[in-house]
């Protein structure tokens, strides 16, 4: 189920809110400038789909948001549990970092907790199957994928190179709480 928190920040053991409701979630995030919106497949999506055929199952939603954001290109990133590169994945990013263009992902598959630092407050958001969120440039931010990563997401992209962090050189992401893992 996807849920948003929301803490002080400087009060990690006690969340000031609770959301569970998706349009609830919207709403809260979108009063932060965060895009979060649900999509659902065009096609049915077989297990171990290739990129090109989960791209063409949620075409119609990519094409929008690439024309209203003007974003220039898409991917599709997949991990698993037995990922032998999973720990050292996980701590890429779970330190506090800004991009200099919107993070844009969409879970199609398994979850993810993408965490936003927004005037004194911490938005912990536990994205699901069919959640997209929109992090926008300049947003600091972290993402945890727990010791057992599982899941598939697109992400979109103005910057061609795809993926480029700023950190901030603090340490509230060790604050807070991470990501435990999804009992799929």
């Amino acid at each position: 189920m996807s849920r948003l928190r929301i803490y002080d920040e400087t009060h990690p053991d006690q969340p000031v809110g609770v959301y569970t409701r998706l349009e609830d979630i919207a709403r809260e995030l979108g009063d932060a400038g965060v895009r979060f919106e649900q999509w659902e497949a065009g096609a049915p999506i077989a297990p171990g789909a290739s990129q090109e055929d989960v791209i063409a199952a949620y075409r119609a939603d990519i094409d929008r948001l690439m024309r209203e954001e003007g974003y220039q290109s898409v991917d599709v990133i997949s991990l698993a549990p037995d990922h032998p590169d999973r720990a050292a994945l996980r701590r890429k990013f779970l330190s506090e970092h800004t991009h200099s263009e919107d993070e844009v992902r969409f879970f199609v598959a398994g979850s993810g907790q993408f965490t936003l630092h927004l005037r004194g407050r911490v938005y912990d958001v536990l994205c699901e199957a069919g959640d997209l969120i929109g992090v926008p440039d300049g947003t600091p931010h972290w993402f945890d994928m727990s010791e057992s990563p599982y899941f598939v997401a697109i992400r979109l992209f103005t910057n061609k190179e795809g993926w480029v962090a700023n950190f901030t050189g603090t340490d509230i992401a060790e604050r807070f709480p991470r990501m435990e893992p999804s009992a799929r």
